[in-house]
């Protein structure tokens, strides 16, 4: 990886993570163990993909990144809580995370429950204060709501995870697997795009664009997570591999093999780039965490 993007990547990451901490909700006189619960996992060393891509297209339609700031941290809120819940046992049952002890292994089941509860609903809180989302438009911060709220609910992850779960153990059709995968993955990231473009004001051909390319990209991520479930080192991913061979989940490899996926993947990166022509050079740092996803490590 590039060492210029790795440290432009830093810096994002360094800029959400102020915002993270600044937004963040204080603990009441006894909420202090969820609260931790819920810090525990937001502040646990993740990537920050979403929200940088959320920023990333604020500027690459012409708008001013602080403006979305306030949207990157809602939707990394969203992911941290769909993080907690997946490692639930009922879901994907996972006992590490980001290299330590998932929320419920951390801190019981019923507060990692109310740890995901409480960061989906604070992400829409966020949303809503006026006073933090102030240089953005009511009708524009309507639109961002809406765009979240559908990528988070029946719509989109919980669509993709309730199939996902339905896909356990069965053989299943290229076509069921990305609609596993455009919603349980995808939608999020495609929202991320589509919420900082609406935010930086850019143009309806640019708002579709930016929604091409996240159908694109969300696939992408999913495609090398697989990927990297089958030959990945733990000690880099922060939790076990092959967990989804053991579990008989329906994933890239199982379905097409590792080098038909590797392919795809790579198919998927150059049409990705390609949606994003009429931004011309302004969507450099876009195509660049495009090919950052694809060639991660972890």
């Amino acid at each position: 990886m590039a060492r210029p993007l790795l440290e432009e990547l830093k810096k994002f990451q360094g800029l959400i993570d102020r915002a993270l901490r600044s937004y963040f909700p204080p603990a009441g006189p006894y909420t202090q163990r969820v609260q931790k619960a819920m810090a525990y996992s937001l502040f646990a060393g993740g990537k920050r993909i979403r929200p940088m891509l959320c920023l990333m297209a604020c500027r690459a339609v012409g708008g001013r990144m602080n403006n979305a700031l306030p949207a990157a941290c809602a939707l990394e809120y969203l992911h941290t809580y769909s993080l907690i819940h997946d490692d639930l046992p009922a879901l994907d049952n996972d006992d590490y995370r980001r290299g330590r002890l998932s929320c419920h292994k951390k801190f019981g089941e019923a507060t990692a429950i109310l740890a995901g509860d409480a960061l989906l609903t604070e992400a829409f809180f966020l949303l809503s204060r006026r006073e933090v989302m102030k240089e953005v438009q009511p009708r524009i911060r309507v639109q961002v709501i809406q765009e979240i709220a559908g990528a988070a609910g029946i719509q989109g992850m919980v669509a993709g995870q309730e199939a996902d779960l339905e896909a356990e153990k069965k053989k299943v059709s290229l076509p069921f697997l990305q609609y596993i995968h455009n919603h349980k993955t995808g939608a999020l990231i495609k929202a991320s795009l589509v919420c900082g473009g609406l935010i930086g004001e850019g143009t309806a051909g640019e708002i579709r664009s930016l929604r091409k390319f996240g159908e694109k990209i969300g696939l992408v991520f999913q495609i090398k997570d697989d990927l990297l479930n089958v030959e990945g080192k733990a000690k880099l991913l922060g939790k076990r591999t092959g967990t989804d061979e053991k579990k008989a989940k329906a994933t890239f490899p199982v379905l097409m093999g590792m080098e038909q996926s590797m392919i795809l993947g790579q198919e998927l990166v150059k049409e990705a780039g390609k949606t994003l022509k009429i931004f011309g050079s302004k969507a450099g740092p876009l195509r660049a965490i495009g090919d950052y996803i694809f060639l991660r490590d972890r």
